[in-house]
């Protein structure tokens, strides 16, 4: 198995399309190294993970240095709200277009990080079973479709 800056594994890596308010503290902490990672791989800073599935919605775009900053910043944000002491020198803070997620997409991540809830912060897991909308990371705009083609699909309950 494959491992990146830190320990972390790229077979696990997940950057989350849902917003960082659903995720508990473990899961927001690690979004933010997976991120921070993913920037080094944009910024050509890494050779491994360069293929890696959930890079690949901000590879096709045309500044996805750009894009992963902004992703960042919004987990910071979250971050910083929960009172946590997040870097943010590490990341440079740009304003850029949204870019698509399908609602398909959006639900099926929701019901993927239920399901780890449910194992791993239970209180957490039952604040987001209330939720009636799912919100994305602020830099998506949410669209009608299927799950997304790069997408490695994972047995689920269908919780939501």
């Amino acid at each position: 198995m494959l491992t990146g800056l830190d320990g972390i594994s790229g077979s696990n890596m997940r950057l989350w399309s849902v917003h960082p308010k659903y995720l508990d503290a473990k899961g927001l902490v690690a979004l933010w190294r997976e991120a921070l990672l993913a920037r080094k791989v944009l910024s050509g800073l890494t050779r491994g993970y360069k293929n890696h599935p959930q890079l690949l919605r901000f590879i096709v775009e045309k500044h996805p240095l750009d894009l992963i900053n902004s992703y960042l910043f919004y987990v910071y944000k979250e971050a910083k709200r929960r009172g946590y002491n997040f870097d943010i020198s590490k990341i440079k803070v740009v304003k850029c277009k949204k870019i698509k997620v399908t609602d398909s997409q959006l639900k099926y991540e929701f019901n993927l990080l239920l399901n780890k809830l449910k194992k791993r912060d239970y209180n957490k897991y039952l604040t987001n079973l209330k939720i009636k909308k799912i919100m994305p990371n602020r830099i998506f705009k949410i669209i009608k479709g299927d799950i997304e083609r790069w997408e490695k699909i994972k047995n689920i309950t269908n919780l939501k």
